[in-house]
């Protein structure tokens, strides 16, 4: 696997591919990789595609109080992983690479990134998607690969595609979890052991609901129910809601599909996850 740092470099090798015949899918991440993030590199390789996986940190979607001084850094056993999983190339660029002197355009995309952690997180969708974008650009791969559990982030880049016509495939991945059900994140690592024992109850907590709902339970019922499952387990709700599926708006509307969303902090760690809810 090739580790490329410089953008002149990158596309010179994609071209490289192209005129082999061959199709590019990017999976990007923030480093810290975990099987969640191999089971997109998995998914992409799939046929023979050639995988691009970037690492970057990207500063402009972390909020002033956040974590990006102390978000874990590991970018040596991340190439390794990549490796031994079938990736192609890793491209890391610098802060520098990705905003350079002068950088003055952000990227908002509405509706989609407005409640839920939007709401909790202001700008975060604003960074990721500018740096979605840019990475499309310098890739320009056919297909590019993202979790199901970051929900409202895939709902954002969709439509960030869709709007500016981005001749890309945006493809989403089931979210990949623990034994005890707890999703898979990078941010895991922050919770000590009595807090990774608690945190289950995230996980939990949707599953029930979701059932109760599609069993036709009143969601309002059901909602205040995950609320105080949560808060007994320790946690600080940011939200539970229920949503369209696809829009993201509050489920109104009957026959659509429908999915239950989740974040809350355990200790000093905010936990997201999600779950659709199949009518009974």
């Amino acid at each position: 696997m090739l580790t490329v740092r410089d953008l002149e470099e990158l596309r010179a090798r994609v071209a490289g591919w192209r005129a082999a015949g061959d199709r590019v899918a990017l999976v990007p991440t923030m480093g810290a990789l975990h099987a969640g993030h191999m089971a997109l590199v998995e998914a992409a390789r799939r046929g023979g595609t050639r995988v691009v996986a970037s690492i970057f940190v990207n500063p402009r979607q972390f909020g002033p109080n956040e974590d990006l001084a102390r978000y874990p850094r590991r970018e040596m056993a991340d190439a390794r992983l990549l490796a031994e999983h079938g990736c192609d190339l890793l491209w890391a660029p610098t802060v520098e690479t990705m905003y350079p002197a002068g950088f003055a355009t952000t990227i908002s995309v509405a509706g989609v990134s407005e409640g839920l952690d939007g709401a909790a997180r202001p700008g975060h969708f604003d960074g990721v998607a500018t740096v979605v974008a840019k990475l499309l650009g310098q890739v320009r791969p056919d297909s590019a690969w993202f979790g199901e559990k970051d929900f409202q982030q895939l709902a954002v880049i969709r439509r960030l595609v869709a709007d500016l016509d981005i001749d890309v495939a945006i493809m989403g991945v089931p979210t990949q979890r623990d034994d005890d059900g707890l999703a898979l994140s990078s941010r895991n690592i922050y919770l000590d052991e009595g807090e990774r024992a608690r945190a289950v109850a995230l996980p939990r907590a949707l599953g029930i609901a979701a059932r109760a709902i599609g069993r036709g339970e009143s969601p309002d019922a059901v909602l205040a129910d995950a609320y105080a499952a949560l808060h007994a387990a320790g946690f600080v709700v940011d939200y539970v809601e229920l949503v369209d599926a696809e829009t993201l708006a509050p489920a109104t509307a009957p026959g659509r599909p429908l999915r239950l969303l989740a974040a809350a902090r355990m200790g000093a760690t905010r936990l997201i996850d999600n779950v659709p809810v199949e009518s009974a």
